[in-house]
This record gives structure tokens, C-alpha cells and sequence, in this order.
């Protein structure tokens, strides 16, 4: 069974510079991700598309989308190397499910996640 899915549209964008990833631990905890890239170029693409990936992994090795998202933060936020401000950047969404049906949420910038249930509607 499918449970989840993503969809995107280029726009006047030359590069697609969204990504998503999902990852799922041996004992099911499953994160999904979604990173929304800032700019339209080459490096933004591959970046936002290994990011997205490392924050899954994060994310779902936590159990908890907002310890994966702070763990991925403070590891860029450590590098030296991410001072410059022009390196690549993103709005993050993160969902996790864990067994025991607890599910937990995070975002970081631009971006918002819903929650839909059957018949409600958004939350």
C-alpha cells in the first residue's frame, strides 16, 4: 500500500529545486520529508535533494521530527563553511510516525504542513 506521494510543477523555474525524501527504520518509525529550495540553480538542486535525504534519516533515527530537524540545524549550523550566505538553503517540513501511532511534526522557514483527517478536513 502507497502512503504517501508527491507532486511538483517547474513553473518558469529551470531547476525543480524541491525535494522529498522518506526513510523507515528497521523497527517502522518513518519520517518524511520535504525541503522547499531556495533559488533556481544546479546546487540548490543537489543540495536540497541530499538534505532532504540526511533529515529523513535524522528524523526517523530520532523517532521525533523536531530532534531530527534541530540535529540536522545544529550540524550545518556548526560548519564553518555554511557562514557564507550563499550557500544553498530550504523551508523544511518533516512528519514522523512511530509505532505506537505516534506521530509528530516540525518545520523550519516558509513552509506549513496539514493534517488531514477523514471527513474534518485540514487542522
Amino acid at each position: 500500500m502507497k502512503t504517501h506521494a508527491a507532486a511538483q510543477r517547474l513553473g518558469d523555474r529551470v531547476f525543480q529545486c524541491d525535494a522529498t525524501a522518506v526513510c523507515t527504520m528497521p523497527d517502522g518509525t518513518r519520517a518524511y520529508t520535504l525541503l522547499d529550495g531556495v533559488g533556481d540553480t544546479r546546487t540548490v538542486r543537489v543540495w536540497t535533494r541530499i538534505a532532504a535525504r540526511r533529515l529523513a534519516r535524522a528524523a526517523a533515527g530520532h523517532g521525533d521530527a523536531e530532534a531530527g530537524l534541530r540535529t540536522e540545524y545544529e550540524r550545518y549550523a556548526a560548519d564553518p563553511a555554511r557562514h557564507n550566505p550563499d550557500l544553498p538553503a530550504a523551508a523544511a517540513v518533516v512528519a514522523v510516525h512511530a509505532p505506537g501511532g505516534r506521530f509528530s511534526v516540525a518545520w523550519s522557514g516558509d513552509a506549513r504542513a496539514y493534517l488531514l483527517l477523514d471527513g474534518l478536513g485540514p487542522l
